[in-house]
């Protein structure tokens, strides 16, 4: 089959930075998932994205989608002619629908007698005709949350469509998108190329582009090159380049052809806290902060600009006298707040509102304080501390700083309180009450952190479960979701001993009126476990590992975790499989006794000889077992019950449970009850 290479590129007005990785990608995907749908194949491709342009490179690709052979089913025989042999017309309108005459149908033997058969072949479209559809339903598909218009059109997209280049080998693929013919010219860089530039094939597209048109159509090419240029650029000042991925990505995505420049500023500024400062650069400016090899910020920056200029310098200058505002904005918000003590700011949160139901964020303190005092004394933390931390958790959130800086609540807490003199203790816990702010997240490292940490999310668990506004499919304005994971991590990774129910049901006590309290707390506890699900997912753990021991109603996360990585293990022994069929097989024969099973076993009343040895073998394992739990070391109880296989194989193939005899068959019923038990005491393998 003829093949030849195809271009697409979309030029538009600059897209959204933080959006264009994605959109690249949806750009590309919609096209080829497209196109394999048609049954159109290709060789490879090759996908770009700058500012003002998405593009896509497909080499070999098919000139003709394959024909198709069709096959379609009609009438049977016997209904499809009358009695003198005639056509009915249900036949007549099978062949009709299939565009033949009724002589040319086959017909073909089935188990239900001969039927008649349509087969025919559809041609295939040219693959020219099939790509102007292709482009405009993966246009409309793309995953833009916001569409606008432009100019008189009623046409919407995320931004104002200005030229489209679509190539099938050398030829232009005529089409109209949004408006706009398609062509075979692209347009360079706006300010040093500012002009059409043609494109004779797809194979020059980026190679013409960067030569004619000063633009690195690549977001992959431009995205490495910036990350080397900017590290290169701090070290001819000495300096390291602080690099965040996602303002790299954002970075990329403001660029069409970079260049790493750098700034400085006035020393004084140091004495800022140094996150204010990145904050600073980073998000208002997009530049790359610099520490040296201590990691202390020092008063360097590096910059990206979109422009080669003759006289770098002017360049430089003009973004250091951007800078200089907002880093003097810093120091101002921080001598201004440092004015006033955090602990006199504490009334203030009277006048934020949490939650309408919930009340302010004042309520939400008073409530946290005691919760965090409560867990604190449950894990070796100091009480005063936890509480006086919980306290003033929430104070820099009415400070000039934060109000400015989002992003530093909690941790302008934390240097404010060193400020005011609080203990060390106090400021950590201030700052590590966001700890994990997400998934792969530090977790606090302070005891007084975590109380704060979890009591914090508790309160968030507990009052909106409490007031009706569980977390829904689509919604969960206040990250319920996060919040559950994080009191499983807190507690879980820093080995915590706490019971989910006795946490949430003090936290749930701390609100004044919760219309679901009586629910609140089995709720609560059943969504953080049901989190556990995913976490193991993400492990690599079956899900049936996970629900051995969520069958024994257990609501310790550490416990829980301890026995589950203990049955994981326990899941690859030799033995697992036949012990938890056994274990199914016991479970079984004991729901369906419907009689009271006895808790004490009868030597006396054994028959057999694998009745005994089954004894034996449990009363030797259950005081092994039982000390194993007991220092939750369930590895050990597990593997001192493998033991088990053989006794109970030898059970199951020579006893009959259900004897004749009545107190034999009890008998025989509390020996299984007590195998169940004592497996039970670390999970129910059945489940496996």
């Amino acid at each position: 089959m003829s093949t030849a290479d195809f271009l697409i590129e979309l030029g538009t007005e600059e897209l959204p930075p933080k959006a264009l990785r994605t959109l690249k990608n949806a750009f590309a995907d919609g096209i080829i998932d497209r196109l394999k749908a048609a049954g159109v194949n290709f060789e490879s491709t090759e996908r770009f994205g700058a500012p003002r342009r998405l593009a896509l490179t497909l080499t070999g690709l098919d000139l003709q989608q394959p024909d198709e052979t069709i096959e379609r089913r009609g009438p049977s025989v016997a209904a499809a002619f009358d009695a003198d042999g005639n056509p009915t017309k249900a036949v007549q309108g099978f062949a009709r629908g299939c565009g033949v005459s009724v002589d040319e149908l086959e017909t073909v033997e089935t188990p239900k007698g001969p039927w008649l058969m349509y087969r025919g072949t559809k041609p295939g479209q040219a693959t020219k005709e099939l790509l102007p559809s292709i482009v405009q339903e993966t246009l409309d598909s793309l995953p833009i949350p916001k569409r606008m218009r432009w100019g008189a059109r009623r046409d919407e997209f995320v931004r104002p469509v200005k030229w489209l280049l679509m190539l099938l080998g050398e030829e232009v693929v005529p089409a109209t998108v949004y408006g706009v013919e398609s062509g075979n010219t692209t347009r360079g860089h706006r300010f040093h190329a500012p002009k059409e530039i043609v494109i004779k094939r797809a194979a020059d597209y980026e190679s013409t582009l960067m030569t004619e048109g000063k633009v690195m159509a690549s977001f992959a090419k431009r995205h490495e090159k910036i990350a080397a240029d900017a590290k290169q650029a701090a070290s001819s000042k000495g300096v390291v380049a602080v690099i965040d991925s996602d303002l790299l990505d954002e970075v990329t995505a403001l660029n069409e052809w970079p260049v790493a420049l750098v700034g400085q500023f006035e020393e004084r500024f140091l004495e800022v806290p140094a996150e204010a400062l990145m904050s600073s650069m980073e998000e208002h400016q997009k530049y790359f902060p610099t520490v040296n090899t201590q990691g202390e910020i020092q008063p360097y920056f590096v910059f990206i600009a979109n422009i080669e200029s003759q006289d770098p310098q002017i360049v430089v200058e003009g973004n250091e006298k951007v800078i200089r505002p907002r880093l003097a904005d810093a120091a101002f918000f921080w001598e201004t707040d440092k004015k006033t003590p955090l602990a006199d700011r504490v009334e203030k949160l009277k006048t934020v509102m949490f939650q309408q139901q919930l009340g302010s964020v004042y309520n939400k303190v008073e409530r946290i304080q005691k919760t965090a005092g409560y867990i604190a004394g449950k894990i070796d933390a100091s009480v005063s501390e936890a509480e006086r931390a919980a306290y003033l958790s929430k104070a820099d959130l009415v400070t000039d700083m934060v109000f400015e800086f989002t992003d530093l609540q909690g941790i302008a807490g934390r240097y404010y309180a060193i400020a005011d003199g609080e203990a060390e203790a106090v400021a950590e816990a201030i700052l590590e009450q966001y700890k994990p702010a997400g998934a792969g997240d530090a977790l606090p490292e302070t005891r007084e952190g975590m109380a704060v940490a979890l009591s914090d999310r508790l309160d968030n668990l507990s009052g909106l479960f409490g007031i009706g506004q569980p977390p829904t499919g689509t919604k969960d304005p206040f990250a319920l979701r996060r919040a559950a994971l994080g009191v499983l991590r807190i507690i879980v990774e820093r080995e915590l001993d706490l019971d989910l129910v006795d946490l949430v049901t003090f936290a749930a006590d701390q609100h004044a009126d919760l219309p679901q309290r009586d629910e609140v707390v089995s709720d609560v506890v059943q969504y953080v476990l049901d989190r556990f699900s995913a976490w193991y997912a993400d492990e690599g753990f079956r899900a049936e590992i996970f629900q051995s021991v969520r069958a024994l109603a257990l609501t310790n996360p550490y416990d829980i975790d301890l026995r589950v990585r203990a049955v994981a293990e326990f899941s690859k022994l030799e033995q697992a499989e036949a012990l938890a069929a056994g274990n199914k097989r016991v479970s079984n024969i004991l729901s369906k006794a419907d009689v009271d099973i006895s808790d004490e076993v009868n030597p006396s009343l054994f028959e057999e000889a694998a009745e005994r040895e089954l004894f034996a073998a449990l009363d030797s394992a259950t005081s092994v077992v039982s000390t194993a739990v007991a220092e939750a070391d369930y590895t050990a109880a597990l593997n001192e019950l493998a033991g088990l296989r053989d006794v109970v194989d030898s059970f199951f193939d020579g006893v009959m449970v259900n004897a004749d005899d009545e107190k034999i068959r009890l008998n025989r019923l509390a020996l299984l009850a007590k195998l169940r038990s004592l497996f039970m005491q670390v999970a129910d393998i059945s489940v496996l």
